[in-house]
């Protein structure tokens, strides 16, 4: 199934993921209700990995979009050093941003922690890249060397409690696989059936193309 593209953002399709699922239910919020939470990973970052916006000084100008494609809204990271901003937008005009990073959320997480290949990602088509490559390269030099760690950035929030939290985080992300599994499981057992028939209906027309082929061969040899 097309994903439906956000105005001004070049469609891709989304995995059939629990994100996915989490952007549908998420589609009637409205992105200011979304601002603080990104606002707070913003400080976080400040706070855990300021070599980062050092790093992007170069590039401070530059507004990159970060577009998440199984939700219903993407960033605008603006990566000023002393005043960065990243804001939560339901619609980005390709004109206004210098480049954009699009893909799936578990894509994008693990590409900041620097879990995988970004050029095997690009190749593989899992992630695009639009726009001024130098400054995703520079963001993503940045990111490497940041040694991000989501869970456990978060759970420095709780302070004297930031063990235990790491702890649920952790069992959060391992439900989360599961419910993964699970959710494969059921889009095999939706769309198996379907691609079988399709792939038999595709098999018999290749037949009936051949033997049709065989027959105006045979008619031509008659009439010669």
């Amino acid at each position: 199934m097309e994903a439906q593209s956000r105005p001004g953002l070049r469609p891709m399709t989304p995995p059939f993921t629990p994100v996915l699922l989490l952007g549908l239910a998420l589609g009637p919020v409205r992105p200011a209700l979304l601002q603080p939470v990104f606002d707070a990973l913003l400080r976080l970052v400040r706070r855990r990995h300021p070599d980062i916006l050092e790093r992007m000084e170069p590039f401070a100008d530059r507004l990159v979009c970060i577009d998440p494609i199984d939700l219903p809204f993407a960033l605008l990271l603006e990566p000023k050093p002393a005043e960065p901003s990243l804001t939560v937008r339901r619609f980005v005009d390709p004109d206004e941003v210098h480049a954009t990073i699009r893909g799936p959320l578990e894509t994008l997480i693990a590409l900041a922690e620097g879990k995988v290949d970004g050029d095997a990602l690009f190749f593989s088509r899992q992630l695009v890249i639009e726009g001024d490559t130098e400054v995703v390269v520079a963001l993503r030099n940045a990111v490497d060397g940041a040694g991000i760690d989501l869970v456990a950035d978060f759970a420095s929030l709780f302070g004297p409690l930031a063990r235990p939290a790491e702890r649920a985080a952790a069992a959060a992300l391992d439900l989360a696989g599961s419910l993964r599994s699970g959710v494969e499981t059921v889009r095999q057992a939706l769309i198996g059936p379907a691609l079988q028939s399709a792939q038999s209906q595709g098999a018999r027309l290749a037949e009936l193309e051949a033997e049709v082929k065989a027959l105006r061969k045979a008619a031509r040899r008659g009439l010669a």
